[in-house]
């Protein structure tokens, strides 16, 4: 199998051809940016599959395939929101979220390589895709949610969450008053109820919420510290793959 990368993080490209070499697959480029990938894919053979990350230092990956016919298959590697992820979902389209997890990328090749996906190429609409990145589709996301405490159950509205995190395989809800609620669910099952434009996630750990932000400070291999309102128990750190579209997200 061959595959190429589509990466404007140079680091972040090297660390995914890597891990894709100890799963067999043959990398054969590394691209970084729209211009010099529409040069290539008009002068090369389309691998069988791309690594593509959404948003490149000259703009959205999208823009690839308004200029070319791309044949390949793609599985998405990106730190977007989860408008993308639904939409990629629907389209058959693999999704990996920043920093690659190594078991993730497996079952993703893994998927790809099945006889099912094989026998019937993806078809991805990115037109649709793209209208759902700037355009997101209005819906409902969760206002509320409770957790048990004692024989009670405890009604959390989510303006009061100052944040989500995740500590000894549960997942927990940090209030305003100081106070971590034990929830019924996962950070992962949590991205698709969360208001984006309110809680983005800075790391495997945390999901913050912007309103409780109270200062944001550079901290070592370029990665930021953010200072939440009442917050103490941990550290908050943006992993340095998101603090780019964290940094997006504040604008």
């Amino acid at each position: 199998m061959k595959a190429i990368i589509v990466e404007d993080e140079k680091p972040a490209a090297r660390r995914l051809g890597r891990l894709l070499e100890g799963l067999g697959v043959e990398v054969t480029t590394l691209l970084h940016s729209v211009e010099t990938s529409i040069a290539w894919f008009k002068g090369h053979p389309h691998p069988d599959l791309i690594f593509l990350d959404i948003q490149l230092s000259d703009g959205l990956s999208f823009e690839i395939f308004d200029a070319v016919a791309v044949e390949s298959a793609i599985i998405f590697t990106t730190a977007y929101d989860e408008y993308a992820l639904q939409a990629f979902k629907l389209n058959s389209v693999d999704y990996l979220l920043k920093p690659i997890d190594d078991e993730e990328l497996q079952a993703a090749v893994d998927k790809f390589r099945s006889r099912e996906l094989r026998a019937k190429p993806l078809a991805v609409d990115f037109e649709d895709i793209k209208k759902l990145l700037v355009n997101p589709l209005e819906r409902d996301f969760k206002k509320r949610f409770t957790a048990k405490v004692g024989q009670h159950l405890k009604i959390i509205n989510a303006d009061d969450v100052v944040c989500f995190f995740s500590e000894n395989k549960g997942t927990y809800a940090a209030t305003a008053d100081g106070r971590n609620y034990l929830l019924d669910t996962t950070l992962e099952q949590l991205e698709t109820e969360l208001q984006p434009q309110m809680f983005f996630r800075v790391s495997r750990k945390f999901y913050v919420n912007i309103n409780h932000i109270a200062d944001i400070i550079a901290y070592t291999n370029s990665r930021l510290q953010v200072k939440l309102k009442g917050f103490r128990e941990h550290q908050v750190i943006v992993s340095r793959e998101r603090v780019k579209d964290f940094k997006l997200w504040l604008e």
